[in-house]
C-alpha cells in the first residue's frame, strides 16, 4: 500500500485582538438588535396600551351620557334627599364609578370572551387592567375647584373654552349642584347673563342658543334653538389611576357634560309613533305647510308633503313619494335614508349653504356622546289630583312640578261637588289664583255655589261699590228669589236698590255678583255636561278679587276634585274620554292680548273649541327680533279636542305648534296593537272626522324666548364635548 507524503503548509498567526475587537462587535450589534427589539416592543406596548385606554375612554363616555338622565330624574323626585343610602347613588362620583362598570373598562377582554376562547390559562400582559378603585384618580373638576370631581357651570369662572357662566342666586341649588346633576328651576335666575342673547320677563329660564355640532336634527347644528343650557366641567384621564406602574405619561382630557332643557318647539313634536302625511280615514294632507323639523319616538312618512327634517329616537320609514329636505334626491336604489351614503351625499352636496350641511333624517343614537330624553307624563300631565306632594328632595324642583303642566298653572278651577251619585251635574267650583305671586288657600280662594245666577259669582255684599274702570262687564244684584241684571256696564257701579232700579229680593240681603270666566253649561245636540270656559273675561275678574294680573295669572288648569268620597262629589274622568264625563266648552277666546305673556289651558277633560282662539295681534315685547304679526304665545293641553259647541264648523285653520303627550312607540311586534298618532287629525263636537279638503295648517317652529306659552312640553338633550385643545 502507498501512502503519500504529509502536506506542509505555510506557517501564519491568529491576532487574538481582531478576534476579541471583531466578537465584541458582533456582540454589541447583538445587544443593539435586541435593545432596538425592546425598545419596539415596548413602544408598541405604550401605544397599545394607550390606543386601549383611548378606548375605554370612549367607552366611559357615551356610559356618562346613559346613566346621567336618570340619576338627574331621581334627584328630583321625592325621597332622593332621605338619607345617605338615597343620596350616595346619585353623586357624580357614583355617575363616574358606574360608568366604569357599564364601560367594562376594568379589563381589555372581557371574561365572556376568555371563556369562548377555551384557554385554561390566560396569562394577560396589559398593565392597563386594573380594579380603577379611586375614581378621584381618574375624574377631577377643573380649576379653580377643588371639591369633588366635577366643576358645576354656575357663579364661578373656569376660563376661556368653556360655555357662557351661569347664576345662580339660590344656595342650596349651588351648592348640591357641585355633588349632584341638579335641574332646577333656581338655577340661572338672572335675567340677563354675559356671552347669551337677551332674555325676557316671565321666559327668564330660556335663551336663544346655538344648536351644538351634532347630527341629531332636532335643529341644525350652529342655527339658534331656544333652550336652557346646564352644564359642567371636568378632567379625564384613565392612565393616572396606574401611572406609577405603567410609566405612561397622559395629557388629561377636559370635558364639558351639558343638558340643555328644551321646551317643545318644532312645528310638530311627539313621544311616541307618529304617522305623517296622511289623515287616519286615509286621504293625503292636502292645505298642509310645515317649516323647520319634526320630532317623533318613531316616525312612519308616508305622504309627500315636504318635510325639512325629521329626527326620532327610534325608527323612521318612508315611502317612495316621501320628501325630507332634498334627502329623497340621494336615495340610492332604496327609501332607506340611513342606507350608506345617502345622507352624507346630501351634506356634501349642501355645504357652504346656510344650515344646510347637516342630516334631514337622524336618530339619537348615531351622534356617539349625545342623548334624546322627551320628558312625557302622557295623562297625568293633565291631572293634579293624582300626585301626592312630593318630600326630602334633592333638587329645590320636584319632578311632579317640572313635568306635570296642571301642577304648574297659576290658576286652578276644580269641579268639586255634584248633584248626586245618579247627577253629575256641577254644583260647585272652586277657584284659586296668585295674589302677590303666591297662593293662599284661604285668602285667595273663590267658591261658587250653585244657588247665584248662572255664570256669575258673588264678590260683593249689598251697599258696596266697585270701579271697573275701562273694562266693559256684566254685573247682577240680588239673592235667591230675585236678580237682576246690567250688561256691558263699565267704570263706578254701585251695589244698592238704587243703582239697580229697585229692590229685587225684599226683606234679605243681597250680594252683587260679576260675570265670571267660567260656568256649568250642555253641550247642544249631544247633551253632555261640560264647564265653560271664558278666558277673554278673566282681566276684570282677577281685578275684582285683587289678584296678580293676567300676565302673572297666565295659566289655568280645571280639573275635577276627584280625592274625596261620597256622593255628591265627582268621579274621576276616563282617558279616553267618553261622553259620560264632563267636557270642557273654551269659547270667548279670539283675543287673548291682555295675557302679555301668553295664555295656557291645561284639562283631564275633552275640549271643545266653541270660537275663535287667539287671532287678534297684540304688541310684542321690546326687544322682540322676530318680524311679522305677533301673537299672545298660547297652549292647550286636553286629552282630546274637538271643534264646534252649538254647530259643526265647516273648516278648521290651524297655526302654530302641534303635539302630542300619547306615549305609543310600538318598541317590539307586541306593541302592535298600540294606535299610531296622527297629529292633524280633525273632529267635530260629534266626534266625526273633518274632510282633508277642510282643514289648512300652517306649522313653523317657536324661534324666541318670547314665544313660549306659560306652559310647554320639555325635552332633554345631553352632549357631551371635548373642550378643543387650542384651550389646554
Amino acid at each position: 500500500m502507498k501512502t503519500s507524503p504529509i502536506k506542509r503548509w505555510k506557517a501564519g498567526y491568529v491576532s487574538l485582538l481582531l478576534v476579541v475587537a471583531t466578537g465584541s462587535v458582533l456582540t454589541l450589534l447583538t445587544v443593539y438588535a435586541l435593545q432596538r427589539a425592546t425598545n419596539t416592543m415596548q413602544t408598541q406596548a405604550k401605544v397599545q396600551l394607550r390606543v386601549d385606554y383611548s378606548e375605554k375612554e370612549e367607552a366611559i363616555l357615551r356610559s356618562i351620557v346613559a346613566i346621567t338622565p336618570n340619576r338627574a330624574i331621581r334627584a328630583m323626585q321625592s325621597g332622593s334627599d332621605a338619607n345617605t343610602a338615597s343620596r350616595t347613588p346619585l353623586t357624580w362620583e357614583t355617575i363616574f364609578t358606574e360608568s366604569l362598570v357599564l364601560a367594562n373598562a376594568r379589563t381589555s377582554i372581557s371574561p365572556e370572551l376568555v371563556s369562548s376562547l377555551g384557554v385554561t390559562a390566560v396569562n394577560k400582559g396589559n398593565l392597563g387592567d386594573s380594579g380603577l378603585a379611586t375614581v378621584r384618580n381618574i375624574f377631577k373638576p377643573v380649576p379653580p375647584h377643588v371639591i369633588g370631581v366635577i366643576a358645576e357651570g354656575i357663579n364661578q369662572p373656569l376660563g376661556p373654552g368653556y360655555p357662557p357662566l351661569m347664576s345662580c342666586a339660590d344656595g342650596t341649588t349651588s351648592n348640591r349642584d357641585q355633588y349632584y346633576p341638579i335641574i332646577s328651576d333656581k338655577k340661572y335666575d338672572a335675567l340677563a347673563q354675559a356671552g347669551l342673547g337677551p332674555q325676557f320677563e316671565g321666559r327668564s329660564k330660556f335663551n336663544v342658543l346655538t344648536y351644538p355640532q351634532i347630527n341629531f336634527g332636532y335643529a341644525k347644528p350652529g342655527e339658534n334653538f331656544v333652550a336652557k343650557r346646564n352644564w359642567w366641567a371636568f378632567t379625564m384621564d384613565v392612565a393616572d389611576h396606574d401611572d406609577d406602574m405603567t410609566y405612561l405619561a397622559r395629557q388629561k382630557r377636559t370635558f364639558v357634560l351639558s343638558i340643555y332643557e328644551i321646551p317643545s318647539q318644532l312645528a310638530i313634536s311627539a313621544s311616541s309613533f307618529m304617522s305623517l302625511g296622511a289623515f287616519s280615514g286615509g286621504d293625503a294632507w292636502q292645505n298642509v305647510t310645515i317649516e323647520g323639523g319634526v320630532f317623533a319616538g318613531r316616525a312612519n312618512v308616508e305622504g309627500n308633503t315636504p318635510l325639512e327634517a325629521v329626527a326620532s329616537r327610534r325608527e323612521i320609514t318612508l315611502a317612495n313619494d316621501a320628501v325630507i329636505g332634498k334627502i329623497d334626491q340621494h336615495l340610492t336604489n332604496t327609501t332607506n335614508p340611513f342606507a350608506a351614503g345617502n345622507r352624507e351625499r346630501h351634506m356634501v352636496d349642501n355645504q357652504g349653504i346656510a344650515g344646510g350641511a347637516f342630516f334631514p333624517v337622524s336618530q339619537s343614537s348615531e351622534s356617539g356622546r349625545v342623548a334624546f330624553v322627551p320628558i312625557n307624563r302622557e295623562a297625568a300631565f293633565f291631572d293634579r289630583f293624582a300626585h301626592t306632594p312630593e318630600t326630602n328632595v334633592l333638587s329645590t324642583t320636584s319632578w311632579n312640578n317640572y313635568s306635570i303642566g296642571a301642577l304648574q298653572c297659576a290658576m286652578q278651577l276644580d269641579v268639586t261637588r255634584v248633584t248626586s251619585a245618579t247627577d253629575p251635574t256641577p254644583e260647585e267650583f272652586r277657584f284659586s289664583f296668585l295674589r302677590n305671586n303666591s297662593r293662599n288657600t284661604n285668602d285667595d280662594l273663590v267658591v261658587v255655589p250653585d244657588n247665584c245666577p248662572p255664570g256669575y259669582a258673588p264678590l260683593w255684599e249689598e251697599g258696596d261699590s266697585y270701579n271697573f274702570g275701562t273694562e266693559v262687564v256684566d254685573v247682577a244684584y240680588g239673592e235667591v228669589g230675585g236678580f237682576r241684571f246690567k250688561n256691558k256696564v263699565s267704570g263706578l257701579v254701585a251695589f244698592n236698590n238704587g243703582s239697580f232700579g229697585g229692590d229685587p229680593r225684599p226683606g234679605v240681603t243681597k250680594r252683587g255678583y260679576l260675570k265670571i270666566p267660567f260656568e256649568r253649561t250642555e253641550l247642544t245636540g249631544l247633551g253632555q255636561r261640560c264647564v265653560a270656559i271664558y278666558p277673554q273675561r278673566m282681566k276684570a275678574f282677577l281685578a275684582a278679587l285683587g289678584a296678580d294680573p293676567a300676565s302673572i295669572n297666565n295659566s289655568l288648569v280645571v280639573n275635577v276634585n276627584y280625592s274625596n268620597l261620597g256622593p255628591e262629589y265627582p268621579l274621576k274622568p276616563q282617558i279616553p274620554c267618553t261622553d259620560n264625563d264632563y267636557g270642557l266648552v273654551l269659547k270667548e277666546c279670539a283675543n287673548l292680548t291682555p295675557f302679555t305673556r301668553g295664555f295656557s289651558l291645561v284639562t283631564n277633560l275633552r275640549l271643545y273649541i266653541g270660537d275663535d282662539f287667539n287671532i287678534v295681534t297684540g304688541t310684542p315685547p321690546a326687544g322682540y327680533a322676530p318680524t311679522g304679526p305677533y301673537y299672545p304665545p298660547c297652549s292647550l293641553f286636553a286629552p282630546e279636542k274637538r271643534y264646534g259647541v252649538d254647530v259643526d264648523p265647516f273648516s278648521v285653520v290651524l297655526a302654530g305648534q302641534v303635539g302630542s303627550l300619547a306615549k305609543s312607540e310600538r318598541v317590539n311586534s307586541a306593541d302592535a296593537a298600540l294606535p299610531e298618532i296622527r297629529p292633524l287629525d280633525s273632529r267635530n263636537k260629534s266626534g266625526t272626522a273633518m274632510q282633508a279638503s277642510n282643514i289648512t295648517v300652517n306649522l313653523r317652529p317657536i324661534d324666541h324666548p318670547a314665544a313660549l306659552p306659560p306652559i310647554t312640553m320639555m325635552n332633554w338633550l345631553l352632549v357631551l364635548e371635548e373642550r378643543r385643545k387650542e384651550f389646554y
